[in-house]
C-alpha cells in the first residue's frame, strides 16, 4: 500500500494499479499467501493520493478555487496518508485474511 501511495502522485491511478498489481500478486504468491489483501492494498493505495495536486483530478479541481499551493498538498496529505496506512492495513487483514 505504501508503494502504491508513493507511485500514484506520478502516475494515473489506473496506471498505478496496472503496474503494482502484478508485483503484489507475485509477492503474495512467493510468500504462499492469498493475493486478495495484497491486491486490495494496491487498490486502496492508488486511490488515496493526497500528496500532490496532479495525482488525482479532484485535487487539481479544488486547487484554484480553494487557493491551495502545491506545498499545501504534501503538508496536509502526508499525515492523511499515514492515517490511511495505519487504519487500512489491519482492516484489510481482518476482511481478507492472508491464509
Amino acid at each position: 500500500m505504501a508503494a502504491a501511495i508513493a507511485v500514484t502522485p506520478f502516475l494515473n491511478n489506473a496506471a498505478t494499479v496496472l503496474v503494482m498489481a502484478p508485483i503484489a500478486a507475485s509477492f503474495a504468491a512467493s510468500l504462499n499467501y492469498k493475493p486478495d489483501a495484497f491486491l486490495m492494498a494496491v487498490a486502496i493505495g492508488a486511490g488515496c493520493d493526497f500528496l500532490t495536486p496532479i495525482g488525482h483530478q479532484c485535487n487539481t479541481l479544488v486547487m484554484g478555487p480553494g487557493g491551495y499551493r502545491y506545498g499545501d498538498y504534501a503538508r496536509l496529505g502526508a499525515p492523511l496518508s499515514i492515517i490511511v496506512l495505519l487504519v487500512a492495513t489491519p482492516l484489510l487483514l481482518l476482511v481478507w485474511p492472508l491464509t
